[in-house]
């Protein structure tokens, strides 16, 4: 049974101590007890935190000891607290795990349709000169858009390099792409089609 409060002229018994003594721990303990017309209570958290006291004592202990060991329990929880946050943020984010991921990604995602869907759009952008969002680039390329920007301001990926070009409408980083056979070479204009850009031997046109 969970008492919700108890009298004041039950602890002495209680306990096995003066009324005297009792007043002596209430004040050390900062308990306040209820006064309810002529008679006084102790609610259920404050007669555990008497408990604990009494059975401190009954041990040898003294009252300051009992004091400083329960100042110091907050402290030693919150230390607790954040050792087991900074082992769950170690295990379930390390930056190897996260490259792993994209790699794997990178291969399995294009499971429908042609492998080389992915480097006809960028063939295309290359050549009419469009500016692509970080999103658009990662998508294309099968990685997040924080790997890109990770990047840098340039970088080289399935045969073309990325430059960054300004910023798109949306506040998304613009980037150029250039094929990295072209690098230095002043851009021309291409009338070619992205289907006669392959060779007649992977993709031959009937006689």
């Amino acid at each position: 049974m969970v008492l919700d409060r108890v009298p004041i002229s039950q602890l002495p018994s209680r306990y096995g101590i003066a009324r005297s003594n009792l007043y002596t721990r209430l004040k050390d303990l900062g308990i306040e007890p209820e006064k309810e017309g002529k008679r006084a209570y102790v609610n259920a958290s404050q007669l555990q935190l008497l408990d604990a006291l009494h059975s401190h004592l009954q041990k040898g202990g003294i009252t300051s000891e009992f004091l400083k060991q329960r100042e110091s329990e907050p402290s030693r929880q919150n230390q607790a607290l954040v050792a087991e946050s900074t082992e769950q943020i170690s295990l379930f984010q390390p930056s190897a795990l996260v490259a792993v991921v994209e790699t794997i990604v990178k291969r399995l995602v294009p499971t429908t349709g042609s492998r080389l869907s992915y480097l006809r759009e960028l063939e295309e952008a290359n050549e009419r000169g469009w500016l692509l969002s970080t999103s658009e680039v990662a998508s294309l390329l099968g990685l997040s858009p924080k790997t890109i920007r990770e990047y840098g301001k340039e970088f080289e990926d399935a045969g073309f390099v990325f430059r960054r070009a300004g910023t798109r409408k949306g506040g998304e980083i613009a980037w150029a792409i250039d094929k990295l056979c072209c690098v230095g070479t002043p851009p021309q204009q291409s009338s070619i089609s992205i289907k006669s850009a392959f060779s007649s031997d992977f993709d031959p046109e009937p006689e």
